[in-house]
């Protein structure tokens, strides 16, 4: 009787699992991860946790949360691309390659969300459907004036053309002054200073509302933008060159992703800060502004 080979060569072969396996080192050998790439990038720059966090105003436990590959502290996929573009930036790594392998391992980029439509004057007309009494008020006392002066007028104009009554003394006309005596003279009124056109005005920027208006001005940048009662009105790339703009009858809160090439202007005036390139911001601006918003990182 014939005793089988315990080890046959079909047993010797390593089985599907095991290769996969192997394949599965091997990439995670030629291609380090998102964090480590970001960590071994700042070593070879010669930066600390701290220089990194006061560049791009990221806060050092996000820093470090994103070097260990712990994107759950970034409050969404939004601003954890936004920061591992930061971060890149201020390491000098390509953050491309970056945002494509997160994008890969998190379900890929969503479509941009439609921008809000632009404020238009279709939106303030239940507001103005209100009757302005006011302004009844004034038209009014205007036509009052108007008719007591034409009537007073027309009646002297009248009184003028009657013929004098036969017998009746003609009315003396008034004593001329002294040509001796020096005439004094009034002095000249016055003249009320001109007022100052208001910025409103020159930008002809809506009253009542709070107006913001972005411009990407040297490159492209992710924005996101909400009204005061949390709702996204925009939640995307602006390219080069486009501008966007949100209105709202309170505040206007922003998220700029690389704000150093976003040009913002608030109720007609331009916002002017150093903003660095590849610095993330959070704003927030109302109706009483322009005050430059208080920049929130991370």
């Amino acid at each position: 009787m014939s005793i089988g080979n315990a080890n046959s060569p079909e047993d010797e072969r390593p089985s599907t699992d095991d290769r996969s396996e192997d394949r599965l080192v091997e990439r995670s050998v030629e291609e380090p991860s998102i964090g480590t790439a970001l960590k071994k990038a700042r070593i070879a720059a010669g930066l600390t946790v701290d220089e990194v966090s006061s560049t791009t105003r990221v806060r050092i436990p996000i820093v470090h949360a994103i070097e260990s590959d712990d994107f759950t502290r970034c409050g969404g996929d939004v601003y954890a691309r936004g920061h591992i573009r930061t971060l890149a930036r201020a390491v000098r790594l390509d953050p491309e390659p970056l945002i494509d392998s997160y994008d890969a391992a998190h379900g890929g980029r969503p479509a941009p969300t439609p921008a809000a439509p632009m404020f238009e004057a279709e939106r303030i007309r239940p507001e103005r459907q209100r009757p302005n009494w006011t302004a009844a008020m004034v038209a009014a006392i205007v036509a009052v004036i108007g008719f007591v002066g034409f009537t007073a007028f027309g009646g002297a104009d009248e009184k003028a053309k009657r013929p004098v009554a036969e017998g009746s003394a003609a009315p003396k006309p008034a004593p001329t002054p002294n040509a001796s005596k020096p005439s004094v003279q009034a002095p000249p009124a016055p003249t009320a200073p001109k007022p100052e056109p208001s910025d409103s005005a020159i930008a002809a920027a809506p009253k009542g509302l709070v107006t913001v208006v972005l411009t990407a001005h040297d490159g492209e940048s992710w924005i996101s933008a909400k009204d005061h009662s949390g709702r996204l009105l925009f939640d995307g790339t602006l390219e080069q060159g486009q501008s966007k703009t949100f209105t709202d009858k309170e505040s206007i809160d922003l998220v700029l992703g690389d704000a150093g090439v976003v040009k913002l202007f608030v109720n007609g005036k331009e916002i002017k800060d150093e903003f660095q390139p590849g610095q993330v911001e959070r704003l927030t601006y109302t109706k009483d502004d322009p005050r430059e918003g208080q920049a929130q990182a991370g």
